[in-house]
């Protein structure tokens, strides 16, 4: 008898959709490297752990950011991160996510900016692009 292929693969909300009792980030301290934490972002993947990585790296309190996908069928990530002692991962991490929800606004205003004027030059035009 022949498996559908199907039937591995999870159903597509359940990618994202958190369970009953389910944390969205899970801390792990770890105890062979100081100021080091390893943190399990569940219904995630690669988009947001390469985003997360690179803005931990911009830090100068950062010495090192990297993050792994255990199993590509599941949408999870595990991102480990380590300082220089001045300030814990977790704080890192938190100013990491803040800067980029800032970013995320300054892109989101500027393409709309831009998008208001392409719609205002192509009303002067009345509708014929060049």
């Amino acid at each position: 008898m022949r498996i559908p292929a199907e039937s591995s693969v999870p159903i597509r909300f359940q990618l994202f959709l958190l369970e009953d009792g389910e944390k969205k980030v899970a801390e792990t301290a770890d105890t062979r490297i100081p100021s080091s934490s390893l943190f399990t972002f569940n219904k995630e993947d690669h988009t947001l752990g390469n985003l997360l990585r690179s803005r931990l790296l911009q830090s100068p309190h950062v010495t090192f950011s990297g993050y792994r996908v255990p199993h590509p069928l599941f949408s999870k990530f595990e991102l480990r991160v380590q300082t220089d002692g001045e300030i814990t991962p977790r704080a890192a991490l938190v100013q990491a996510c803040r800067d980029l929800v800032n970013d995320l606004g300054t892109l989101s205003r500027e393409f709309t900016k831009e998008w208001e004027l392409r719609k205002m030059a192509g009303e002067g035009t009345n509708g014929v692009e060049k």
